[in-house]
């Protein structure tokens, strides 16, 4: 069984968030399972101006309720690291969004651990983004 890790703070979610998780499970293949990673609230602000609005219990309960996501987990920093050493996925999803010296780091972290998970990168999809859906409710 293939076992598939991503991670989203899923906010506010969108189609972008449906499709990223639907590429991912096809990824762990029918019998696989699919793990997301919902970043804390600190988490979320080593990259992000502000927290997410919605409670991390919130998210973690809208993540779980989707059908491509077999199982859901606090991620407790920015960098999956830690859930991926605990996990140990065969796949770890990242988001083309992210930072390549982000994903050369992690790869590196993993060869120093014998950790033998592959980082597959999915695209992004900017005219999907929660930020974005934000800005359109302040504005209107």
């Amino acid at each position: 069984m293939k076992i598939v890790y991503t991670y989203l703070v899923m906010d506010l979610i969108h189609a972008g968030h449906i499709l990223y998780m639907k590429n991912a499970k096809a990824l762990a293949g029918k019998d696989g399972l699919l793990v997301v990673g919902i970043l804390t609230d600190e988490a979320t602000l080593e990259k992000k101006p502000k927290p997410p609005i919605l409670s991390l219990e919130e998210r973690i309960q809208i993540a779980d309720a989707i059908k491509y996501v077999d199982m859901v987990v606090a991620q407790d920093t920015y960098s999956p690291l830690d859930n991926v050493i605990n996990i140990k996925p065969d796949i770890l999803v990242e988001s083309e969004s992210h930072d390549e010296e982000d994903t050369r780091f992690m790869e590196a972290e993993l060869e120093t651990l014998n950790i033998h998970t592959k980082i597959i990168k999915l695209p992004y999809y900017p005219c999907q983004s929660s930020t974005e859906i934000k800005n359109k409710i302040k504005e209107n």
